[in-house]
């Protein structure tokens, strides 16, 4: 990085860092949103490719500062953060090839049969075009991967929308590089201003704002239940509603089954905590709720994770409030009556860190306490005793939607599986196998997303590349000559198409 670039980037830091957006700010930044639609959506796949991949380019090239300033802002130790980083890129260059090979515009083409019988057929042409200029509000979990230039950004750019970002409030400074770097990316790329936008600010009055502003097209969200209902509500009542891609809540489910439990409870035991506690328990993929039948493989894996947890180090949470708030979901759980503390992590030594939780109750006061069910954020979970594999089927019935649900199994384990996994495809974006949850590959057969409230619309994921279907629409060309037709229309487009309902390329 030269230093004339570490002057722009330490400048534009040092200008969000002490600023707060206002109405103003957002109907210019919206404003400017609207006048670059037009032209960025029309941009060539290759111009919009290069684009990605160079804002990917120039978050590398803030170099170390990025790593530092996230790890002061959010608590989180440099090797996540370089991950992330990793990860931000990662997803970055995989839009780029997506955006590159065309298949997300789904032509489709109905050639024209004037000779058909009874009634000609007319020429239908149809292309998917952007919905217009995203609000993307960024997340606190993940400073670089779900926030700025995260996957919901970097969806909504691959579709060709503009996008206006609303900082979070827990990393203003790590935001502020970022939103540099995709800035140098739009004038590097001579793509119109209004191609992105990052607004700063504390309190709610930003963000109203933002989903509230008639320019605005789509939102994509990740955070509480609480944040995503109030932005649904909001989106819903505008003269025009859009739409909001809200990340909410999730609880994500482990099924430990009787023949693996019987195999290696013990090592199902210290893998499960590690799990639980990776990252201070602040993942939307955390495992927080156990199913497991009566038994002594239960007994045995309860054993481990509680020896397992006891020696579990305290971790820094991202946020006072959102330490306060594990704090006191935490101690709801351990005073409830009907649910039994069976371990928990250490006490540490700093304000915000938090100390991990492991509860216990049984499948009949968990079906009779919808509480029991809600998502705690941070290193805690429950497990559910169930006596019989009937039990353990109505548990899952009536779990809320889930981004993840998880089977620990051996073959012996197959017939239980064949029963729940036609359970579990109602209630859950993805389900896995002897493996835990927490970790989200970006790839193109990855779903990250799930019924409500796990997600606000469970047809979309908010990772992988069919993330960029939620930013377009279909349009559909009827007898429009060649010289009106978008030209990845024509017949020569050489695109991946559909053509009288045979697919080509």
């Amino acid at each position: 990085m030269s230093d004339n670039q570490s002057e722009v980037i330490e400048r534009a830091a040092s200008t969000d860092r002490s600023s707060s957006h206002g109405p103003a700010d957002v109907d210019a930044a919206c404003a400017a949103a609207e006048a670059a639609f037009d032209i960025y959506r029309e941009t060539d796949r290759e111009a919009r490719a290069a684009f990605l991949e160079r804002i990917g380019d120039e978050i590398v090239a803030i170099g170390d500062v990025l790593i530092e300033t996230a790890m002061r802002e959010s608590g989180l130790p440099r090797a996540r953060l370089e991950g992330e980083r990793g990860r931000t890129v990662g997803q970055l260059k995989l839009f780029a090839g997506v955006v590159r090979r065309g298949a997300w515009m789904g032509i489709r083409i109905d050639p024209a049969l004037p000779d058909r019988a009874p009634l000609p057929r007319p020429d239908l042409r149809l292309r998917m075009i952007p919905l217009g200029p995203v609000a993307v509000f960024g997340a606190s979990n993940f400073p670089l991967a779900f926030s700025t230039a995260g996957g919901d950004t970097a969806s909504a750019l691959a579709a060709g929308a503009p996008v206006v970002v609303k900082g979070h409030p827990a990393h203003p400074e790590t935001g502020a590089l970022v939103a540099d770097a995709i800035r140098r990316a739009v004038t590097a790329c001579g793509l119109p201003d209004g191609v992105f936008g990052h607004l700063v600010g504390p309190g709610i009055e930003l963000g109203t704002a933002l989903v509230q502003d008639p320019r605005i097209a789509a939102v994509g969200f990740t955070g509480s239940r609480g944040g995503g209902l109030a932005l649904v509500k909001l989106a819903q009542s505008r003269p025009v509603p859009i739409p909001v891609y809200a990340e909410m809540s999730s609880i994500n489910p482990v099924v430990l089954m009787p023949h693996a439990l019987k195999a290696r409870a013990a090592a199902l035991g210290a893998a499960f905590v590690g799990s639980l506690t990776m990252g201070a328990g602040q993942f939307c993929t955390n495992p927080g709720l156990v199913l497991a039948i009566e038994g002594d493989g239960l007994d045995t894996f309860v054993q481990a994770a509680g020896e397992a947890l006891a020696n579990a180090a305290a971790s820094p949470m991202l946020t006072s409030g959102i330490h306060a708030a594990y704090e006191q979901a935490t101690a709801a759980l351990a005073s409830h009556d009907a649910v039994e503390t069976i371990a928990r992590g250490q006490v540490g030594e700093g304000v915000t860190h938090g100390q991990a939780a492991f509860f216990s109750t049984t499948a009949t006061q968990f079906l009779s306490d919808e509480a029991l069910g809600h998502e705690v954020f941070g290193a805690s979970s429950l497990l559910v005793r169930c006596r019989d594999e009937d039990e353990m089927v109505a548990v899952l019935a009536a779990a809320e939607g889930q981004l993840t649900a998880t089977l620990h199994m051996d073959d012996d384990d197959t017939a239980l599986a064949t029963r729940l996994v036609p359970v579990l495809e109602r209630k859950a974006g993805r389900i896995l196998a002897n493996g835990w949850p927490t970790g989200v590959e970006v790839a193109h057969a990855m779903v990250h997303g799930g019924p409500f409230p796990a997600t606000s619309d469970a047809r979309t994921t908010s990772v992988g590349s069919l993330a960029i279907d939620r930013f377009l629409r279909p349009v559909s060309y009827q007898n429009l000559g060649t010289a009106l037709l978008p030209t990845v229309l024509h017949d020569d487009s050489g695109l991946p198409s559909l053509i009288d309902g045979v697919a080509t390329n």
